[in-house]
């Protein structure tokens, strides 16, 4: 998840660390441990590396030391807000063959999507990044699915009215509860862009809303001195 996948959707062309969406059961949170060990990973903030603190929606930051790898940072997460649980993400993942034999797992584009709706700032560009890629790639024979994900993802209000314009009836459905696209099938620049920031102001919100009581639980870590 995170900018890696942005990386490899072709929405950004670098990312400084990696994130990952884990499984937190008991046997998967050995088996992590085991993987960042190899990567003499060690934890640089609060919560501490605990399956309780996965649990309830934390993520658990890393800096590796080992020489191949020195100071690249890992985030870990099990829980995202907006997002279904991991046994979903991992039934609808995206697989990349990689130089080298690799494969690599990552959240579907939609999911990515999903994950990427926070208050942070630098989110918010990615994901229209993200939507408008594929809908470049996916342009001349685009399937049911990719319909769907345009008009209800698509943040870029020219390529929303063009969208809603050349599929009318999948956009009638979908605007029955996205009011952007209500306004891009009556070419409605101005309501589809004031639309997109309401959405984005809502999901923001939420988003504050959702970290807050996390946020209180860091800082009560950190006046303790949890390591």
């Amino acid at each position: 998840m995170g900018g890696q996948a942005c990386v490899l959707y072709g929405a950004a062309e670098f990312s400084r660390d990696a994130d990952f969406a884990v499984l937190a059961s008991r046997e998967n949170f050995d088996r992590l441990q085991n993987a960042l060990d190899e990567l003499q990973a060690r934890v640089i903030a609060v919560p501490p590396f605990e399956h309780e603190y996965l649990e309830r929606g934390h993520a658990v930051h890393f800096r590796c030391h080992h020489p191949e790898v020195e100071r690249f940072r890992i985030d870990v997460m099990a829980r995202m807000r907006g997002v279904d649980p991991f046994p979903a993400l991992w039934s609808r993942r995206t697989s990349w063959d990689l130089p080298g034999g690799i494969e690599f797992d990552g959240l579907s584009l939609p999911d990515l999507v999903a994950s990427k709706k926070t208050q942070r700032d630098k989110d918010w560009p990615m994901i229209r990044r993200l939507v408008e890629v594929n809908y470049d790639e996916g342009f001349a024979s685009p399937s049911p699915n990719q319909i769907d994900f345009w008009l209800k993802e698509l943040r870029t209000p020219t390529l929303l009215l063009e969208c809603a314009q050349r599929f009318p009836e999948e956009a009638e459905r979908v605007a029955e509860t996205r009011p952007a696209v209500r306004s891009a099938l009556v070419k409605d620049v101005g309501g589809t862009d004031e639309s997109l920031a309401i959405e984005q102001s809502h999901e923001r919100k939420l988003d504050r809303a959702y970290w807050a009581p996390l946020r209180t639980e860091l800082e009560q870590l950190r006046r303790a001195g949890s390591p």
